[in-house]
């Protein structure tokens, strides 16, 4: 056991575990953040994505003694004003359907928005291609993806 501090969602926590253990389920169990999901456990779906350090990162195979920097959650992207444009894009585009795949798709947005903010829907279809959704919701994400940008933007989206 060791005792970490870890920056999350702008605050500093102290927690006392073991180093290896995923950084998932610090947030999910210590923290009690719930936007990371626990979907396949083998960083390949992308439910459990947080970012640190402007990328998209699977906290279920991350160890905690890997973080170094920031990591931000889905609770940490809605403002004192309100939520982030691309959580209010994904309200406006009625993209979830059952909703689990959801942190991952707009965390994995929300990266590829900060490194690219205008993507063609080829750039979008390849920023997302690994954060599966089992409701086949694609579409939607690109819509919402596009609209978010526009928001970004400035640019009055209908």
């Amino acid at each position: 056991m060791a005792r970490i501090q870890l920056r999350v969602n702008g605050a500093t926590h102290t927690v006392d575990v073991d180093p290896t253990t995923p950084l998932l389920y610090i947030l999910r169990n210590d923290l009690g953040l719930q936007g990371p999901r626990f979907g396949c456990g083998l960083g390949q779906c992308g439910a459990c994505a947080v970012i640190i350090n402007g990328v998209a990162t699977r906290s279920c195979i991350t160890q905690l003694s890997a973080v170094k920097a920031e990591v931000t959650t889905l609770e940490g992207l809605a403002t004192s004003g309100g939520l982030h444009p691309i959580q209010q894009a994904w309200i406006d585009e009625q993209v979830p359907q059952c909703g689990f795949c959801q942190n991952g798709q707009i965390m994995t947005a929300k990266a590829l928005l900060d490194r690219n903010p205008n993507p063609t829907d080829a750039q979008i279809r390849e920023g997302m291609n690994r954060t599966l959704c089992r409701c086949m919701t694609y579409y939607r994400v690109q819509r919402a993806i596009k609209r978010a940008a526009g928001v970004m933007a400035g640019k009055v989206v209908a």
